[in-house]
C-alpha cells in the first residue's frame, strides 16, 4: 500500500509540473482513500495507484468533463 501511495505522489507532483501540488495534506487524503481501498480488498498496486490519481484528479476539479469543454452530445 505504501508503495502505491508513493507512486500516486510522484505522479501527482509531476502533473501538476510543482513537487509542492503533492503536500502533506493531500498526502493525508489520498492515504486514506488508498487504505479504504485497501481494507475493501484491492492488493494490486497498480490499481491502488490509478485509483488514487483519479481520486487526487477528482478532487482538484482537473477530470470535471464539463469544465473541459465536454457536453454529452
Amino acid at each position: 500500500m505504501r508503495i502505491a501511495v508513493d507512486r500516486i505522489m510522484e505522479i501527482y507532483a509531476l502533473l501538476k509540473n510543482h513537487p509542492a501540488a503533492a503536500g502533506p495534506q493531500v498526502r493525508a487524503k489520498v492515504t486514506d482513500y488508498v487504505t479504504m481501498l485497501f481494507e475493501a480488498g484491492e492488493k494490486d498496486t497498480q490499481r491502488l495507484a490509478v485509483c488514487g490519481l483519479t481520486y487526487l484528479r477528482e478532487l482538484d476539479g482537473s477530470s470535471d468533463p464539463v469544465k473541459s469543454g465536454y457536453t454529452g452530445l
